[in-house]
Parts: structure tokens; sequence; C-alpha cells
């Protein structure tokens, strides 16, 4: 019987259903908006450039393909990518409230990109600088280490360290840039958006955030291991150092490819792995797919109330705290904690 659930893995029903959310929520995102473009039209527009026919103005397929679809094809990629990172550095630090910032992968990142607008980098130049100091911080966490026993504990302390001193040279940062031109720009890029999304910047960013996604897919069966102490995982055979190697070089460069698309975007990593594991229990084989796909329908979700709640777009940042926080909240109470 497909239906019937076997330990730690999902029935055919969950299977399709975690296939069908981002699609779902991605073609209502699509045409959502001061013009309104209904989901037969999107699938027709969708369809007319394989060959299909398609009767939409030019006006609606300029929105439609220049300014809708890379923003959702963004939300997406950034949620998946921000969820199943928050996924594994939870398991791996077996700590509830670990985030894709635990390293200080995101400070770093902002720091690059802060420096960037400073200098008057184009958004290119702000994104390959973000990516490469948000990957610098989190080698300089790791080498810090370097001598001792790398424990999930000294790590996480190292990484908080880390994520404080790029914190206060984004802070350096802000004080010398220009009060009028480029304060504004760089407090706001900070607060994170998808306004900046086109077909460039993802080719630049989607490379590190599928290879992570991906590999992170494929290990999912040994994930379990993680939160384990370190006799216990040994004992199982598995080399326990490369597997957590592996984990943190995926999931910064996931983290970091996100941030330097469209700047700190928070909760996400922390609220959508706790929502999957009510839902789906802590067994790595349900969990990581579920994170994935529900992560993605999270942000483009958010990411469609902040553009269309107002005409000045709310920054995402603080529309995923609003959301995030007293959903958490009540996810706790219902749960009385949580277990990893």
């Amino acid at each position: 019987m497909s239906g019937v659930r076997r330990a730690g893995t999902l029935t055919a029903a969950e299977k399709t259903f975690l296939c069908l959310l981002p699609l779902v929520t991605a073609v209502l995102a699509l045409g959502i908006g001061r013009l309104w473009i209904s989901p037969a039209d999107v699938f027709g527009s969708v369809a007319a450039r394989f060959g299909g026919n398609a009767s939409l103005s030019e006006q609606t397929e300029k929105v439609l393909w220049t300014i809708r679809m890379p923003r959702v094809l963004m939300a997406l990629l950034v949620g998946a990518g921000l969820s199943v990172s928050g996924c594994a550095f939870q398991s791996l630090f077996a700590n509830p409230l670990a985030t894709p910032d635990t390293l200080g992968v995101a400070s770093g990142a902002s720091f690059g990109a802060a420096l960037a607008l400073l200098l008057g980098f184009g958004m290119l130049g702000v994104q390959v600088t973000a990516l490469f100091c948000g990957i610098a911080a989190v080698a300089l966490t790791w080498l810090s280490c370097a001598g001792r026993d790398r424990s999930p504990n000294t790590i996480v302390l190292a990484g908080i360290m880390i994520g404080s001193f790029f914190s206060a040279l984004v802070s350096i940062v802000k004080f010398l840039a220009d009060t009028e031109s480029q304060l504004p720009s760089i407090t706001y890029w900070l607060m994170g958006s998808f306004n900046t999304a086109a077909y460039k910047t993802l080719m630049l960013g989607l490379p590190p955030i599928v290879t992570g996604i991906f590999v992170l897919f494929l290990l999912r069966w040994r994930m379990n291991v993680l939160p384990l102490a370190e006799d216990e995982a040994r004992a199982t055979g598995t080399d326990v150092r490369l597997l957590r190697f592996v984990t943190v070089v995926c999931a910064t460069m996931i983290t970091a490819s996100c941030v330097s698309m469209c700047g700190q975007v928070g909760w996400v990593g922390l609220l959508v792995p706790h929502i999957c594991r009510m839902k789906f229990g802590n067994n790595h084989l349900a969990l990581v797919p579920a994170s994935v796909s529900v992560g993605a329908a999270f942000m483009v979700a958010v990411d469609t109330v902040a553009r269309s709640a107002s005409a000045a777009q709310i920054p995402i940042s603080a529309l995923t705290a609003v959301i995030g926080a007293p959903v958490f909240i009540l996810l706790i109470r219902k749960t009385g904690g949580w277990r990893l």
C-alpha cells in the first residue's frame, strides 16, 4: 500500500503535496499584483515559450517575464535554501535555535555587500563581494578552532564571535557611508528585498544553492547521525568529521549565496524546519525534502504579501519576523518544547 507511511518516509500523498506546493504557490504569486494575471494565462504564457499559443498583451508578458518571474524564482531558491540550511545546522549542532547564520556567514555576506555599496560597485559586484565575504567568515570560524577538537559547541561559539566581528564592521561601513546616497542603500539592502531580482543575479546565485541542496538531499539518510553523541555517531560506521565538514560547506554555500542575492532574510531557516518536524518527524529522509518544499512556498507567499500589501514594498526580514515570531511561540506552546 503506497499510501501507508513507513518509518521516516513520506507517503505517496505527501510526496505529491510537497511537489505541487511550491509550483501552485509560484503560479498564484505570478498572477498577484497591481496587474492581475489568471493562472490560465500564466500557464498559457509558459506554454507559448515552448511553441504554444498565447494571446496575452505585450504589457502583460513584460510584467510576467521581466518583473515577476525572476522575483518568484529567486524567492523559491532563497526559501528552499535557507530552510534546508537551517535544518542542517539544527541537526549538526543538536540545537533547535540554530539558524543559517550560526557560523557567521550572513554577517560576513552583509559586510561584503555593505562594503561593495560603499565603494560604488554595481549589483553584480555587490553579489560577488557578499558571496566571497560570507564564505570567508565561515572559513575564519573554522580556522579559529584549528588545533582543537572541533566540537559543535566550540564551533558555535567561534561562529558567534566571528559574526559579531563582521556585524561591527558593517556598523563601521554604515558610519563611513554618505548619509544621503549610500547609507539608505546599505540599510535597505540589509533589511532584505527581492527588488533587485534579475536573471543575471539568478545565474550567479543558482549554482551554489542548487548544488548545496542536492548534496544535502543525497546525504539526508546519513544526517540522522549528526545529533548523536560522538561515540554513538562513530559506532554507526559513519565518518562523522567528514559528514560534518560536508554539511557545513553545503549549508554555507547556500546561505552565502542567498544573502548575496537579496540581503538578510531571518526566521525562514528557524521556523520552517520546526514546522516540518511537527508534521513529518525528525527523520531527515522526510525532513530534508519537506524543508525544501515548504521553505520555497513560504518564501514566495511572504514576498507576494510584501510587494502587494502596500505601494511601498515591505522589507522581507521585517515581514518574516512579524509572521515568524508569533507562529514560533504558538508552536512552542503546542509542542511544549523541541526535541531533535
